[in-house]
């Protein structure tokens, strides 16, 4: 009887180290199903996170060039710009002369005109006066 007793004792014993057995591999398989669904977890975030910083890299470069360009192009803008505002400028400069020019020839115009109108005595009395020394 005790022997029996024994026997079954050590079979339950046995059973319960592989149900314990079974159960220890069924955590274990757990467990690394878990973490490697965590890791995988992980590593998408991480290469999403990868993913964005590149495009942030490339829209930067892209950016950069935008702006070296449209500072270019501002540049050409400035450029032509002070160029059309020089020619206006002279030709502001040419209407002005031309104004004087037009103003002395007129100036010129009438005095001829008066030369030629008035008698000739006039004429010798004015330039007789006016080839007199100054007394200045």
């Amino acid at each position: 009887m005790l022997s029996s007793m024994l026997k079954e004792h050590q079979l339950k014993q046995i059973k319960k180290r592989e149900e314990i057995e079974q159960k220890r591999n069924v955590a274990i398989a757990s467990s690394v199903k878990f973490t490697s669904q965590m890791v995988h977890h992980l590593n998408e975030g991480v290469a999403q996170t990868y993913l964005n910083q590149r495009k942030l890299d490339n829209e930067t470069k892209q950016l950069y060039t935008n702006i070296e360009h449209f500072s270019r192009q501002t540049n050409q803008w400035l450029t032509l710009m002070n160029s059309f505002n020089d020619s206006l400028k002279q030709l502001g400069d040419v209407e002005n002369w031309a104004k004087v020019i037009e103003n002395d020839m007129r100036e010129i115009s009438s005095i001829l005109e008066y030369v030629y109108k008035t008698p000739t005595t006039t004429t010798t009395t004015t330039t007789t006066t006016s080839t007199q020394p100054n007394s200045k």
